[in-house]
């Protein structure tokens, strides 16, 4: 059995998979061609938490151009989707010590209440993105007007 590749997580934290039988089973089935080989994609580690009136998500993007983030909302989930790009300036045999991660990453969070969509914003500093998502006020009522015809 060959080595699997790690998940970004486990690059990011040099934590190692626990999950063997799986990998075996993923393995024979790419191996008899029952899975196509994908590009492996990072996922990225989240903070979320809600406020009085909104859901906040925060992640690290450092060394991601905010351009290059691809970030999808409803009323109930969030999807980032982005891909850091490494510099030609090192080869591969120059390398000591790799830990970084590089490549495609994205994550998809399902949020715990309805949001307003429409109101959302993303501001990204020093590589934190911030996502503030207001929550949808169901109290919040209007009066309508009949109009006649």
């Amino acid at each position: 059995m060959q080595p699997s590749k790690k998940s970004f997580f486990e690059r990011l934290t040099g934590t190692v998979k626990m999950e063997e039988e799986a990998v075996e089973t993923r393995e024979e089935d790419t191996r008899s061609g029952l899975l196509e080989e994908t590009e492996e994609e990072g996922q990225l580690t989240v903070d979320v938490y809600r406020t009085p009136d909104e859901i906040v998500l925060k992640t690290m993007v450092a060394g991601v151009r905010p351009e290059d983030l691809d970030i999808n909302i409803t009323r109930d989930m969030v999807t980032i989707k982005g891909k850091r790009e490494e510099s030609a300036e090192v080869h591969e045999n120059d390398y000591f010590h790799k830990e970084l991660y590089w490549g495609s990453f994205s994550r998809t969070i399902m949020l715990p209440e309805e949001i307003e969509v429409e109101e959302a914003e993303a501001v990204e500093r020093h590589g934190l993105l911030t996502i503030k998502l207001p929550k949808v006020d169901k109290s919040k009522q209007n009066k309508l007007r009949v109009k006649s015809v």
